[in-house]
């Protein structure tokens, strides 16, 4: 008979994940956190309650990426969206698992949900040297004129990420946004954050340059008013609002006339084919006149 003492049960590490803004992740300006729990109510970790200062803090990084994101090539942010999915792939077991304790789903259904979430990074990336083609036109006109239709991005979105759907809806709806050149003050689900959490880990190892896309947790109550009133976001998406936020933060938003998108009927549906409806709605158009000739 062994007298070894028998060995202690370990206690797991209990995680405090951070906000992710300009490419840091900074612990919240308010100092709090708020419990994340499971399907079935388990703890699972902590995460920031981002305040009106974090937001504040990641328009203005959102602002200081436009110019650099916008101006690089459709190519280019191709390229660089594509890598997110790579590196998604890489990680995917972890996101599988995240996946499961967010939403209560099978292990299939999981992997599913993070399969799509891949494919859908791959094929918003592969519109990225494409939507020129399908929104620009030449248009006819009386006289010796060139006369273009050009689309170019809105500028800074806030995107309110939607509750029910952790990671394949979050990123449905920042997605689109980037690929024009767009950046995103994205807010995760309030009860489901942590793979959009992990999803920031990703996009800090990966070529999507700081700023681009900021990242921010807590209550879509106390966030969202602030980055709807915020005269320097241009746009809003209103996917994570029941539908009284949604109508406060649309008057909030007429202040500097910000775009303001709000789901359609087909939306609820995240796993349903991706449109270009959401990548339409972040773009601006310009029309250009030359003179044909000397």
């Amino acid at each position: 008979m062994s007298d070894a003492p028998a060995a202690a049960a370990r206690l797991a590490v209990r995680k405090t994940y951070k906000l992710y803004i300009g490419g840091a992740f900074p612990r919240s300006e308010s100092g709090r956190s708020y419990p994340v729990t499971d399907h079935k109510d388990g703890f699972l970790a902590n995460a920031a309650l981002a305040s009106r200062k974090d937001a504040r803090d990641a328009v203005t990084a959102a602002r200081k990426a436009l110019a650099g994101w916008s101006a690089a090539t459709a190519y280019n942010r191709g390229q660089v969206l594509y890598r997110v999915a790579e590196l998604l792939e890489g990680r995917r077991t972890q996101f599988t698992a995240e996946v499961r304790a967010a939403e209560g789903l099978g292990a299939r259904a999981a992997e599913a949900v993070v399969d799509a979430a891949i494919d859908r990074w791959v094929w918003y990336a592969g519109w990225a040297d494409k939507i020129t083609q399908v929104r620009g036109a030449a248009n006819p006109v009386a006289g010796p004129y060139y006369n273009f239709s050009l689309p170019e991005p809105t500028g800074v979105a806030a995107v309110l990420a939607p509750q029910d759907s952790s990671l394949l809806g979050f990123v449905s709806v920042v997605a689109p946004a980037v690929v024009s050149g767009n950046t995103v003050v994205a807010l995760a689900s309030e009860s489901r954050p942590l793979p959009a959490v992990t999803l920031s880990e990703v996009l800090a190892t990966s070529d999507v340059p700081g700023g681009v896309i900021n990242i921010l947790t807590g209550r879509t109550v106390e966030i969202a008013p602030w980055l709807a009133s915020h005269m320097d976001v241009n746009a809003i998406d209103l996917t994570g609002a029941d539908d009284a936020l949604a109508d406060d933060l649309a008057a909030a938003a007429a202040d500097n006339l910000k775009r303001v998108i709000r789901p359609r009927d087909s939306d609820g549906d995240w796993t349903a084919r991706p449109s270009l409806h959401r990548l339409h709605a972040y773009l601006e158009t310009k029309t250009v006149w030359h003179p044909i000739g000397t």
